[in-house]
């Protein structure tokens, strides 16, 4: 009788704690604005108009801890800290180092940290910027939750978002919500997913260069994915209805139907990516992912010392570009997937 109470009172107690977590998680669960201006910092002497030829690259950096060691739980592998603090900032260092190789004057970066358990609370979006001198930047939160519980070891603490760095000289810079597909309680313990838009005004006209930097849904079933992009192509038609040149890019964690599916097809068991149908977007616009190079490789296992060849990769990162805007080059940038899971994007192009 004794040893029954006892367990039942252990169930007790685990019941409270239990209950006294939701309530925490529910008073502290970040519940953004659907628009809200965003602070842009640093002073860029860059300016733009009419017939400039200018350079945009985008790079899912992996929080700086997605380096070619680690595998990730929710992709099937094992590993929660996935990098040490030493680790996370030589994967910084490499990735400051490979953007200004690739020479942007317009930088979209997703999933960077600013005060993490995940990545031992290195501010990475002040890093990068301080490695761009001549820069502004912006930044907008997705991922802000005091403490994720989940899995054991939990995540704890994670502080991190999208950020835009530029050369040229932004005029504003604002943070739209996109659909949340998850519901009470997982709500709260997932992203809030969004774009962040910055306008570059032209020096010759009244037109402004709109910029999205985004970060689509990757873990949902399915209705995510397609009220985020529903909602996404309304905002650049929007844009596009008032003459403005618009560019959208980032990790799209889907692929365009004009791209080639079957280069990377999904194997037995692995995340698959989802589909976005061209041809659902109205106007003229230009779905621009680089085929020749993967964009992503999978989180199932490590990359170093794997079989390369029948790894799992993904086409998920790329642009969409309004159609007064020629696009000159677009590559897919390979850096061996040695500092993020992912590889830079890099889109030359020229206003008309």
């Amino acid at each position: 009788m004794a040893v029954l109470s006892f367990a039942v009172l252990i169930l007790l107690i685990i019941a409270v704690l239990f209950g006294f977590l939701l309530i925490f998680l529910t008073v502290t669960e970040y519940r953004p604005a659907d628009r809200t201006a965003v602070d842009i910092s640093g002073t860029p002497t860059g300016s733009l108009k009419s017939g400039d030829t200018f350079t945009v690259v985008t790079w899912n950096i992996g929080y700086g801890a997605l380096g070619d060691n680690a595998d990730f739980f929710m992709d099937g592998g094992r590993m929660v800290d996935t990098a040490d603090r030493e680790r996370v900032e030589s994967n910084m260092e490499t990735i400051i180092s490979g953007v200004r190789a690739l020479d942007p004057d317009i930088l979209f970066i997703q999933e960077t940290d600013v005060d993490s358990k995940r990545s031992h609370h290195i501010d990475e979006y002040s890093m990068i910027g301080d490695g761009l001198p001549g820069f502004s930047s912006s930044f907008a939160n997705n991922f802000k939750v005091t403490f994720l519980p989940y899995p054991i070891p939990p995540i704890g603490k994670v502080n991190g978002g999208i950020a835009t760095y530029s050369s040229l000289e932004a005029s504003s810079a604002e943070r739209i919500q996109l659909p949340v597909p998850f519901k009470w309680p997982v709500r709260m313990m997932n992203l809030k997913r969004c774009v962040l838009v910055s306008r570059i005004p032209l020096e010759d006209s009244g037109k402004e260069l709109v910029l999205f930097n985004l970060h689509l849904e990757a873990y949902d079933s399915g209705e995510g994915k397609i009220a985020q992009t529903k909602m996404l192509a309304e905002l650049l038609a929007q844009e596009a209805g008032r003459g403005n040149y618009v560019i959208a890019g980032g990790d799209f964690n889907q692929i365009f139907s004009s791209e080639d599916s079957g280069l990377y097809p999904a194997m037995p068991g692995m995340w698959t990516a989802g589909e976005i149908d061209v041809s659902q977007i109205e106007g003229d616009w230009q779905f621009l992912m680089d085929e020749t190079v993967p964009t992503c490789r999978s989180l199932d296992k490590p990359y170093l010392g794997a079989d390369r060849e029948n790894f799992q990769y993904y086409l998920i990162d790329g642009f969409i570009v309004s159609g007064n805007i020629t696009v000159d080059t677009l590559e897919t940038v390979d850096m061996g997937f040695t500092a993020t899971d992912h590889n830079p994007v890099r889109l030359t192009a020229t206003l008309g």
